[in-house]
């Protein structure tokens, strides 16, 4: 079965920054494997195929432990840098109850003026076994705004956002 006959959960993830869109698109597009450096999740991350800046094609693996053994591989499938958005798959996974047939996400920035944008994500996916999908869901949420929060952070002070300074981060925002 393909990805559009199985029922998929939906999540939407916002956050509006005080940056130029342009700095928040570098970070979130353009430097596309280099997700580590503005991830609170996620402990390292390589290119594994494509460009070594976001374009359709580019792969790369992001890692949510140090031993390797939680991670996902990402491709990107749409790339449409004019409108500051891409769409990306999952290729495959270790250890997250998600059915990588069935899960897809667009990233985008809005540009809402000079030093204004929307950082935005919206999730389509499946879990196996389903019924865990509804509980994936607000982690899922949760993740996408701490990771934006993260980009902000990382843009306003170029320090890296790892998991283990990400706490005290986000006590600095209010969201």
């Amino acid at each position: 079965m393909n990805g559009q006959t199985k029922k998929q959960q939906e999540v939407i993830a916002e956050r509006l920054v005080d940056l130029p869109a342009n700095k928040v698109w570098q970070i979130l597009g353009e430097d596309y494997g280099a997700i580590a450096n503005s991830h609170p999740a996620i402990v390292s991350s390589k290119y594994t195929s494509g460009s070594l800046a976001g374009e359709e094609g580019a792969e790369r693996l992001c890692y949510f432990n140090k031993k390797g053994s939680q991670m996902f591989h990402e491709k990107i499938t749409e790339w449409n840098p004019e409108d500051m958005s891409f769409t990306q798959i999952i290729v495959d996974h270790k250890k997250f109850p998600i059915d990588k047939h069935n899960t897809i996400v667009t990233y985008s920035v809005e540009d809402l003026g000079p030093d204004r944008a929307k950082i935005k994500a919206h999730l389509k996916f499946r879990t196996k076994p389903a019924f865990m999908g509804s509980m994936a869901k607000g982690k899922f949420k949760a993740m996408l705004e701490d990771y934006f929060l993260a980009i902000e952070h990382h843009i306003k002070t170029g320090e890296n956002v790892t998991v283990d300074n990400f706490k005290s981060i986000k006590k600095l925002y209010k969201s």
